[in-house]
């Protein structure tokens, strides 16, 4: 999705020490008797996620997740004498809290890689501060492809912007067009009205999807956009009534889809509602007064539950008695913070057993080449930084909850 100024730091090292002046601190175990084999280097990872607001149940989920990531690893000594914790950044959906969260990232000594964000729209903001710092930032939601190929990707002039940018999510260019032959070569339906919210993440699936559907011989009966935090859609839904459309695409998160959803039925269209992994979560089906049993999203990867590799990680997380659910994003969330765990172990075993006075710069080169089995499949990366799984998953509401139809591996 994402359902869519910079400090340098400058601080010196002291000679002899643990080599961790921008990138960790020494901590003593509790078994510590003076000897340096019981010094343990705390690594942080950061994480930004909306934490709070309309979009918080995805958010907490992220959060979570990494945490998870990071006690499995602490518990395991995945990284001998090095102790693993995050540092958690609200960014409330807003891409200048983005921006502001990257500075602070970017000048904590001790976080070496970060996880997030949720919306795409705030990764943009956050990038450029990343990558002169050379911080590593792996988002599991984001689906803008220009994040990672550049401005022109439509063109096929693709160009990774910035090095220090990786996914575990697919894109939108997948996405979109998953569910367009979706709609058109399962649910046989022939005549959209397309409706986005104007952001980053809902416009670009929108029009993806739009575009993919009337290469295969469908027709976009009708368009228009929606502003976020409004509630009244009634104008729309009747657009989509007098359309004739047998069905609608909605590029934008679920507190207005849940809506859109609701008034379009009650305008008199009986036609399902369908989105991206933006509308993925109870909370559409909680916002809308009028039962949208139907109603169909894309989400990335197939459902954690049903995936033998992340049996370990359900079992856990409810361990942990988290109050908040892992959500659309947990798996891909643990697997980012799993990735960059592993990246800092290459790193620690190439320096004789110590995080390197570089170890930002030499994380992010060592995520380039990570490849593992994690929770929602194989987790490596292409040359642009986005996930070599292209795995997704069609949801239906169905007796007001969502269930799992199809899922695929999307080949172009």
């Amino acid at each position: 999705m994402r359902h869519r100024s910079l400090l340098i730091i400058t601080t010196a090292v002291t000679a002899g020490a643990l080599t961790l002046s921008a990138c960790g601190s020494r901590d003593k175990s509790d078994s510590d008797s003076g000897g340096d084999n019981n010094k343990k280097t705390t690594v942080v990872i950061g994480v930004d996620a909306p934490l709070t607001g309309s979009l918080s149940a995805l958010g907490q989920g992220i959060k979570n997740s990494v945490d998870l990531a990071t006690k499995v690893a602490n518990k395991n000594n995945e990284v001998p004498g090095v102790t693993f914790k995050i540092k958690a950044f609200d960014d409330q959906a807003v891409p200048s809290s983005g921006k502001q969260n990257a500075t602070s990232m970017v000048d904590d000594d001790e976080i070496v890689a970060m996880v997030g964000p949720l919306n795409s729209g705030v990764s943009q903001s956050m990038q450029g501060v990343f990558a002169k710092a050379d911080l590593a930032q792996i988002s599991p939601a984001n689906t803008n492809p220009e994040l990672s190929q550049g401005p022109d990707w439509a063109s096929g002039k693709k160009v990774r912007p910035f090095k220090t940018y990786f996914r575990t999510a697919t894109t939108d260019v997948i996405q979109g067009r998953f569910a367009a032959q979706y709609y058109y070569k399962d649910a046989k339906k022939r005549k959209v009205f397309v409706v986005d919210d104007k952001q980053t993440y809902g416009a670009g699936l929108a029009k993806i999807f739009s575009q993919e559907f009337e290469r295969l011989g469908g027709k976009v009966v009708g368009t228009d956009h929606l502003t976020v935090k409004e509630t009244d859609f009634s104008g729309i839904a009747g657009k989509v009534k007098s359309s004739g459309a047998d069905s609608v695409y909605f590029g934008g998160q679920y507190p207005e889809g849940g809506l859109l959803s609701d008034q379009v039925k009650q305008a008199g269209a009986d036609v399902p509602i369908m989105g991206g992994d933006g509308i993925y979560d109870p909370a559409f089906i909680k916002a809308s007064g009028t039962s949208n049993d139907g109603d169909l999203a894309t989400s990335v990867g197939y459902p954690v539950e049903k995936l033998p590799s992340a049996k370990n990680f359900v079992k856990e997380y409810a361990a942990q008695g988290y109050k908040d659910p892992y959500a659309a994003y947990g798996g891909y969330s643990y697997d980012a913070g799993w990735a960059i765990v592993q990246a800092v172990k290459a790193v620690v075993q190439d320096n004789d057993g110590k995080l390197p006075d570089d170890a930002r710069a030499k994380i992010t080169e060592a995520l380039n080449k990570v490849s593992f089995d994690g929770v929602t499949g194989k987790v490596s990366f292409d040359q642009y930084g986005d996930t070599t799984n292209k795995q997704l998953t069609v949801y239906r509401v169905e007796k007001g909850v969502w269930k799992d139809a199809v899922s695929r591996t999307f080949n172009d």
